[in-house]
């Protein structure tokens, strides 16, 4: 099993559920989160005044899938979050050891 996170623009998280959703994946979590990258934050002006925005605002999508469907889930959320832009996001890959459905007790693959 794989734990991907990805991290993208607010405004493509709903592309990136569609595309997921219409690949047969259904789980998954959302978090509103704030970073920097190579962007570096930006800058705003407000009344006149100019602010230094450090950090960017971004969602992170958190999706477990199978080995099997790691591709799928990978092409389907570069296909739909990129724009071409610098401050896109990234996509993180890591192994998943286990996971257990709290209600059932089901382990493994069975429990995603």
């Amino acid at each position: 099993m794989k734990k991907v996170e990805a991290i993208v623009r607010h405004f493509k998280l709903e592309d990136v559920k569609n595309a997921l959703t219409d690949h047969g994946i259904h789980g998954m979590t959302v978090s509103e989160v704030r970073g920097f990258g190579r962007q570096k934050g930006h800058t705003e002006i407000y009344r006149g005044t100019e602010y230094a925005i450090d950090f960017v605002p971004k969602v992170k999508i958190e999706v477990v899938c199978t080995d099997e469907n790691l591709q799928t889930v990978l092409d389907s959320i570069l296909q739909t979050a990129q724009t071409g832009q610098i401050g896109d996001g990234k996509i993180f890959v890591t192994n998943l050891e286990d996971s257990i459905r709290i209600r059932t007790g089901e382990r493994g693959e069975e429990a995603l």
